[in-house]
């Protein structure tokens, strides 16, 4: 006897230019595992839409009318958010400054807007697990391009690291872009030992996941 089917993954979409905010909607609606809970085309809206409708996912745009999707991401799922909700936030090789805003933000992962359907789709169902969609390429192109001009946070950035030498190595692999596979390799360990490295770093540093560390790394200056 099989089980009841999985609920879909409900998703709202943020978007100022209304092409891209319906082919994103086209996509998503498509697809028998995912529906559309709502669009709208500020963040304002979509702070106010995601509150309302609890999606499981908002797709963000970065630069809108009235409220951008930094502030947004940040009400919707910094710190101080009541009942976070995951944002995937959408972006270009242009906008460096953005990406790393967003993840400071609370952002769960981002995109870039050229990126084709199966990978926004791949995204969308990767936050919505609860899995922090860092690609390691982008990763490198847009976090790692920006690091030069991160400075590292005062209010403890010389502060000392509570990490094991060997955890700290692998805080800056993850930092750098690489993979758990990529650290695997070199590092000459096995993906299982990456995981449990990367579970007690973000257990001892108090994170939710793998963009967080990567911020983190940044802002102590572990990483460039």
């Amino acid at each position: 006897m099989s089980g009841a089917p999985a609920r879909p993954v409900r998703v709202v979409v943020c978007d100022d230019q209304m092409l891209v905010r319906t082919g994103l909607a086209t996509i998503i609606g498509a697809q028998p595992d995912m529906e559309v809970a709502g669009e709208c085309a500020d963040g304002r809206a979509a702070v106010d839409l995601a509150r309302k409708e609890r999606p499981d996912v908002v797709v963000m745009d970065v630069r809108m009318p009235v409220l951008d999707g930094i502030e947004a991401t940040r009400l919707l799922a910094g710190s101080g958010a009541r009942d976070p909700v995951k944002v995937l936030v959408v972006t270009t090789f242009n906008l460096d400054e953005y990406v790393y805003e967003a993840l400071r933000a609370g952002a769960s992962g981002f995109l870039l807007k050229d990126a084709p359907p199966d990978r926004l789709l791949h995204g969308i169902r990767t936050v919505a697990s609860g899995v922090a969609l860092l690609d390691p390429e982008v990763t490198r192109q847009l976090v790692g391009r920006y690091a030069s001009r991160i400075r590292p946070s005062e209010d403890g950035g010389d502060r000392e690291v509570p990490l094991t030498p060997r955890e700290l190595e692998v805080l800056r692999l993850i930092a750098d872009g690489l993979s758990n596979s990529e650290i695997a390799a070199a590092l000459v360990i096995s993906q299982e030992t990456v995981k449990t490295f990367v579970s007690r770093i973000l257990s001892k540093l108090h994170l939710r996941d793998r963009v967080q560390a990567v911020v983190y790394a940044y802002r102590r200056g572990l990483a460039s």
